[in-house]
């Protein structure tokens, strides 16, 4: 037999899926069978915020995968775009114009990394002093 609490805490488990793919409070808190005031109460809980926040970063951390994996269709269509002949000029120019800006990006993200590496090492020089 479950206690009060491991029905609450179901409930509560039921209402982070539903805030996850609801497009309100009012339709997640009807999935789940509870008042909406009660689903607003859960918002103010900071275990519960804490579940639901771990579970919205799970949420897009999978989507970010699945971006990544279709990089690289990605990368073929633009590098396909911009040297059709065939295409219009407006579509090679925007295709251009996304793998400089990318490529770009990529080189700033490259000499952030390093800038941010030295100075974790100088931090880490200054620590043991």
């Amino acid at each position: 037999m479950s206690g009060h609490g491991q029905k609450k805490e179901q409930k509560q488990d039921l209402a982070i899926a539903a805030l996850l793919h609801s497009e309100s409070i009012r339709d997640a808190a009807k999935e789940v069978g509870i008042a909406e005031a009660t689903l607003h109460r859960y918002l103010k809980d900071e275990s519960f915020k804490a579940e639901y926040q771990a579970a919205k970063k799970e949420v897009i951390n999978h989507a970010i995968c699945r971006l990544q994996q279709s990089a690289g269709k990605a990368v073929k269509a633009l590098v396909e775009i911009s040297g059709d002949e065939k295409a219009p000029a407006s579509a090679r120019v925007s295709a251009a114009r996304t793998i400089l800006e990318i490529s770009m990006k990529a080189i700033e993200f490259e000499d952030l990394e390093k800038r941010i590496a030295a100075l974790e090492k100088v931090v880490a020089v200054q620590q043991r002093k």
